[in-house]
């Protein structure tokens, strides 16, 4: 529909155009009828020869210019300086014809007519109001000139005579304004039906894709920054689930006003889809950006909801995540990505809450020698080509970070181990590039050969990262991530203190997660479910000093009860 509008915005600008350049040719014919007298050209009289100087050639050049202006510029100055440019060229039509006017009788020339072109133009470009001021402008000129030329007579048919046209100029504009009004909202309502969504009355999925692609585009050519907010209602699932579809709705929309009333005019709100909503906020950096999804926060945490009390955390909250180009994101999708990544965090760990996007490899690159960074780059490039294979992954390797996290903090690691073990954990299955999605995403129970490939990607991650020197500390977590306390893992069946500390920690962190884990072909256990299993696997699989730290790390920082009920939604 945008295109549809802008088609037609182009068809109207290239007949106001022609149009213009007719006027133009019409003065010259009149011009050229002023200076032949009775079937006798007399251009080249002496008297009349400064007058062509002054008339004739500037006007042939203005013509020439508004032909290569034309051809050249056509839809590429656009907005606020193409409006300025198309009003400068009203005001000097008005200006030539009243000059026109003037050499050809002052009151008594026939071709005051020629302001209704001009009228007629300003009215169709900018609206009843612009073309009721212009024929105002030149019902004035035209009555002005008739009391200044014949200032003494007592009857001045001059000025009853153009009192009429007076009012033809603002008769045109009036009805012709209304038109373009009726018009206009007409196309603005069949753009609203494609472009808002119509339970919360934003902008729908498409509009916030299209119009995200043309403000990265701006920011990239003004050197400005474009943040997003991505927000989600937390427990939406539940609270539908409690309440039904229609008190559901009402969430949707209330939220969605609150977003619409909270932002900025130039911003664009929009509901993602679901109970997910996006903000693209122009010109607008991180810090900003995070100011504003906290106040969006707050107001939803403290209006009520009808219900609300029977949620999970006693609130209708939502969480948000925050991202901004170019700092975080190179494009629209990646900025998409960063942001989801960030309402990810924030939704799973804590809800209610707003994160900011950040990258391990960021850090690391910001860590790592000139001549790896371009390596570093291709690991997250690896690492996301893995994420969009296998959802489980992505998610799964943000927890073990989160954890990995806590568990350093517990275990008092030194700042350069802790770095290391968060990096492990980052990179820990990186080796699965090389694996069929086929394989990853298999319902039913792996053959052995399949076993075997899975049981690969702790060499092949080794593989991967080898080259990068300053990740070198990072292998032994990669490569040894699968080895088993008693020495019954893979791939080099390494037991007990054989196995590298940090590696022995990321095991007991990894283990968990995919124990309470949904994936393909099993269902998760519960959090107390999981820390039984670590019980259980305690001094065969895992260092059990190691788990008995985790498990403290746990029950003091997850609310298991709630993550268990109601997953990470």
């Amino acid at each position: 529909m945008k295109i549809v509008g802008n088609d037609k915005q182009k068809q109207i600008n290239d007949i106001i155009s022609v149009v213009k350049l007719s006027i133009l040719l019409l003065i010259g014919i009149i011009l050229c009828e002023r200076f032949i007298k009775n079937n006798k050209p007399v251009i080249w009289a002496p008297e009349t020869y400064y007058t062509v100087i002054c008339l004739l050639i500037p006007l042939m050049v203005s013509i020439l210019i508004y032909l290569i202006w034309f051809f050249s510029t056509e839809n590429k100055i656009k907005g606020k300086y193409g409006e300025i440019i198309s009003k400068i060229e009203i005001a000097v039509f008005i200006l030539v014809f009243s000059i026109i006017i003037f050499i050809c009788g002052v009151n008594e020339s026939q071709y005051k007519f020629l302001y209704l072109f001009i009228i007629i133009i300003t009215t169709i470009q900018f609206g009843m109001k612009q073309g009721l001021i212009v024929s105002c402008i030149s019902s004035f000129i035209i009555l002005a000139l008739d009391i200044i030329m014949l200032p003494d007579l007592d009857v001045n048919i001059y000025f009853q005579d153009d009192l009429i046209l007076a009012g033809i100029f603002i008769l045109t504009a009036w009805p012709l304004g209304f038109y373009v009004k009726i018009e206009g909202e007409h196309i603005k309502k069949l753009e609203d039906m494609i472009n808002i969504d119509g339970l919360t009355e934003l902008y729908n999925h498409r509009y916030f894709c299209d119009s995200l692609a043309e403000k990265i585009k701006s920011g990239k050519r003004d050197n400005k920054p474009v943040s997003m907010i991505f927000i989600d209602i937390d427990y939406f699932k539940h609270y539908n689930d409690t309440h039904g579809h229609l008190k559901g709705d009402y969430v949707l929309r209330k939220i969605g006003e609150i977003i619409k009333d909270n932002t900025r005019k130039e911003d664009v709100p929009a509901r993602y889809g679901g109970e997910e909503f996006a903000i693209i906020l122009p010109n607008t950096d991180e810090e900003q950006a995070l100011n504003i999804a906290e106040e969006l926060r707050k107001k939803i945490e403290y209006i009520y909801f009808e219900g609300e009390e029977n949620q999970p955390n006693g609130k209708v909250t939502a969480s948000m995540g925050v991202s901004v180009y170019p700092y975080k994101a190179k494009d629209d999708l990646e900025l998409i990505k960063s942001a989801d990544d960030a309402l990810y965090k924030a939704k799973f760990f804590n809800k209610n809450r707003v994160e900011a996007y950040t990258s391990i490899l960021d850090d690391i690159k910001n860590n790592t020698d000139e001549k790896d960074v371009e390596l570093v780059t291709s690991i997250k490039t690896l690492i996301s080509i893995i994420n969009a294979k296998d959802r489980y992954t992505y998610g799964h390797v943000e927890r073990v970070v989160f954890y990995s996290k806590l568990l350093a903090d517990k275990l008092n690691l030194s700042k350069r181990n802790k770095q290391i073990l968060i990096y492990g954990a980052y990179m820990h299955d990186i080796g699965k590039i090389d694996i069929n999605k086929e394989i990853l995403l298999k319902k039913t129970k792996l053959t052995d050969e399949e076993l075997d490939i899975l049981k690969q990607h702790p060499v092949n991650g080794m593989e991967i990262i080898k080259s990068v020197n300053s990740l070198k500390d990072v292998i032994p977590l990669i490569i040894s991530h699968h080895e088993r306390y008693d020495g019954m893992g893979y791939p080099n069946k390494l037991k007990g203190e054989e196995i590298p500390y940090l590696a022995r920690i990321l095991t007991v962190v990894d283990s968990f997660d995919a124990i309470t884990s949904n994936r393909p072909y099993k269902t998760r256990k519960t959090y107390e479910e999981g820390i039984h299993e670590l019980e259980r696997c305690s001094g065969t699989q895992f260092d059990p000093d190691i788990v008995r730290d985790f498990i403290e790390v746990i029950r003091n920082n997850i609310e298991l009860s709630i993550l268990d009920k109601y997953e990470y939604r």
